[in-house]
Order: structure tokens, then sequence, then C-alpha cells
């Protein structure tokens, strides 16, 4: 059994092969970065639906409180009730034609 060669030098190796093909080692750098990008392109499409999804159940919900705003609205804006609130809680009533002052503008 021989004794294993001093002189190997496994950097000499490496950049000896790479010096030889320059080409295949640009391309493999080119794959590594190309499939980090991928990889980082995946996870922010991902993060970005996750964040459109919860976005539109926001919209829906304040579609939801909007429209039941606007029932409390019309609800409170009736004639009738506001008819019922001034008469009950500030005692005002309609005047009668004699109570009425008519004011000419000259």
């Amino acid at each position: 059994m021989s004794a294993p060669n001093t002189n190997f030098n496994l950097f000499s190796f490496v950049v000896a092969d790479v010096t030889r093909h320059p080409v295949r080692v640009l391309l493999f750098l080119a794959l590594l970065v190309s499939a980090g990008l991928v990889i980082f392109s995946a996870h922010h499409n991902r993060q970005m639906s996750i964040a459109i999804e919860r976005l539109m159940q926001e919209k829906d919900q304040l579609d939801v409180e909007w429209r039941n705003l606007v029932l409390e609205q019309s609800a409170l804006t009736e004639h009738n009730r506001i008819e019922a609130l001034v008469t009950s809680q500030l005692d005002m009533h309609r005047p009668l034609p004699s109570e009425e002052v008519v004011v000419r503008i000259k």
C-alpha cells in the first residue's frame, strides 16, 4: 500500500477545475440564484394571497356594518318617529292658525 500523495491539494484541484470549465460554473451559480429567487417569489406570492384574503374578509365585514348603519339611519330619520319624539320629549306641537305670525320682507 502506497502512502497518500502529500502534494495533492484539494483547493488547487477545485481552482483548476473552475478555470478549466468557467461556463459550467457560471451556469451552476445562475441555477442556484434562480432557484433561490423562485423560492423567494413563491413565498412572497403566498404572503400576498393571505393578505388579500384578510382584506377581502375585512371588506365584507365593513360592507355588512355599512348596510346595517344605512338601515339604522333610515329608521332614525323617519318623520313619524321624529314627530313622536318632539311631541313626547320636547312638548312641541303644530301651531294653530291663530298662533302663526307672518313676517313680510320689503
